[in-house]
């Protein structure tokens, strides 16, 4: 963390690094709210290409409210260097995940795919175009729950005969390397692509150069014999060459995907699926930013806009809004905490002669967006416009209002934060722990893992309700202690109120147990309960017979 560091933040520890920059968990000075701070690379945040793009498109980056989508709030340029302040996720890299474990379940993949469309629909509605689509630029959370992150800071990756492409190679639509401007099109083609991977662990083309990799998505056959029949029809729907025949928006993919993932897997596909994103992350806690499990403290922070630019380029002025800031929140990390540092230091895969890009940056959609999230207040920087707190603390650091608003959301210089214009008296801290009830867990038999007969998974369900926080902010897992050691499972949402969770397969024991289940439940704010008394599970230590 040495060199330029941003003012009005206080780092705490480097996160990771990728081809645009590294990240650094810091704590916004005025709230206390950890974000994620990205310092680009020096080329990067040099290139006036870049700059001028990037302010506009992070202005339309920072409107977008969405569960699938990592909140980008300041872009800060200065003669030192230039910074992004994001949302911070605690979770992992979807390209973590698949480097620890492997190939995800169906149901895991299409959760995945599904989020990552519901997320570019929101940017796509606002004319943001992702760019470079790609498993590091996927976070999933503790509760399976995906989100995008870096919008709009695609990398060159080679030169045409006339041109200069962005993108990361083995996700690239045809047209993309011809150095067409991306397109929706374009993401909804990466989002396919990376799902392919979730679903067997490679690419769809692993060319052994930019021209073979550039053929083979020109002209190579959708690849679809090495994943599941049901899916089929979203690989050659979302990969289809020309981008006229993709389905477009993401919003009508996505009810594609509805009904193919419905006729293949059953009604419950989602709810496996998020279970089992959960399960993966769970097992690369250590890699979460808040990998202690303290995520801060919750505040609610007042941002007044000194200046909005409207699309068609005027100002609107002092329309207050308010936040919500801080909390153990579910917030998102640029790269997801620890594992953004694959794109950069761990390398490319095997066999991989592209790799992530390290060049400087050429940005090809004029419409772009610019992060105005403003968490502390400067000479010319713009606040976030959200208009409403979310469901969800989203970890919004507050504003004041700009000295001298100006187009672009750039601080020309480092005063002393001010107190920010509050609009509304700050509520008490939430000291109410989360409600926990109608624990059950059906069947309550088990068989060890193995025996031919009889059930051998649970599941744990629990009805969890919090006066604040939203079921997406709360972290509800089950212990269990089996023959003298203890673990933990995590639980899913799964309907109003209710998650729910798995016990199993288990070892046989050394004579059958009864085994003790309690449910917890941690808010936004850090409130735990605990449930009052447990249920109960025996496990024989015998096979039925048949």
């Amino acid at each position: 963390m040495s060199g330029w560091q941003l003012s009005g933040y206080t780092p705490v520890r480097r996160l990771g690094a990728g081809a645009s920059g590294s990240v650094v968990l810091a704590t916004h000075d005025v709230t206390g709210t950890p974000v994620a701070v990205k310092y680009l690379v020096r080329d990067l945040g040099a290139d006036s290409s870049f700059r001028t793009a990037f302010r506009e498109e992070a202005r339309l980056l920072s409107e977008i409210d969405d569960p699938h989508v990592s909140r980008l709030y300041e872009y800060v340029e200065s003669p030192h260097g230039a910074a992004i302040v994001m949302e911070l996720v605690d979770g992992v890299s979807l390209r973590q995940m698949l480097r620890a474990h492997g190939p995800t379940t169906p149901e895991a993949a299409l959760c995945v795919l599904k989020g990552s469309l519901a997320g570019l629909a929101a940017a796509h509605a606002r004319g943001v175009v992702h760019r470079d689509y790609k498993p590091e630029n996927v976070l999933v959370t503790g509760e399976g729950l995906s989100k995008l992150a870096d919008f709009g800071i695609a990398m060159p990756v080679g030169q045409g005969s006339d041109t200069t492409v962005s993108g990361t190679p083995r996700y690239m639509a045809p047209e993309q390397w011809t150095g067409a401007p991306a397109s929706p099109a374009c993401d909804i083609y990466a989002a396919t692509a990376t799902f392919f991977e979730c679903l067997t662990g490679r690419p769809p083309y692993e060319g052994p150069d930019l021209f073979s990799l550039r053929e083979q998505h020109a002209s190579a056959p959708i690849p679809t014999d090495p994943a599941p029949a049901p899916v089929h029809e979203l690989l050659r729907h979302g990969m289809a060459k020309r981008p006229d025949e993709r389905p477009q928006p993401a919003q009508v993919f996505l009810e594609i995907l509805d009904r193919v993932a419905g006729a293949g897997y059953g009604g419950e596909w989602e709810e496996r699926g998020l279970r089992e994103l959960a399960r993966r992350a769970a097992l690369l806690a250590a890699l979460w930013p808040f990998h202690d499990g303290a995520g801060g403290a919750t505040s609610l922070a007042s941002t007044t806009l000194g200046a909005a630019v409207r699309r068609d380029g005027r100002f609107r002025r002092g329309r207050a809004r308010t936040a919500l800031a801080g909390g153990a929140l579910v917030a998102a990390l640029v790269a997801g905490g620890a594992g953004y540092s694959y794109a950069a230091n761990d390398g490319p895969a095997a066999g991989d002669p592209t790799g992530p890009a390290v060049a400087g940056p050429t940005v090809t959609d004029p419409t772009g967006t610019t992060p105005t999230g403003t968490p502390a207040p400067t000479a010319t920087a713009i606040p976030s416009a959200s208009a409403t707190p979310p469901a969800t603390p989203t970890a919004t650091p507050s504003g004041s209002r700009s000295a001298t608003p100006t187009r672009s959301p750039v601080r020309t210089s480092a005063p002393a934060p001010t107190p920010s214009t509050s609009t509304a008296p700050a509520p008490p801290p939430d000291v109410t722990a989360p409600a926990v009830g109608g624990v059950t867990a059906d069947p309550g038999q088990l068989e060890p893992n193995g025996c031919p007969y009889g059930d051998k998974t649970s599941t744990v369900t629990a009805t969890v309700t919090d006066d604040r926080s939203g079921r997406a902010a709360l972290k509800v897992t089950f212990r269990y202690t089996l023959e003298g050691a203890t673990r933990t499972g995590s639980m899913a949402p799964a309907g109003r109120g209710v998650f729910r969770g798995t016990l199993g397969p288990l070892p046989g024991p050394k004579q059958s147990s009864r085994i003790p289940i309690q449910v917890t439940a941690v808010d936004a704010a850090g409130n735990a309960t605990t449930s009052a008394s447990p249920v109960y599970v025996t496990l024989y230590n015998y096979c039925t017979p048949g």
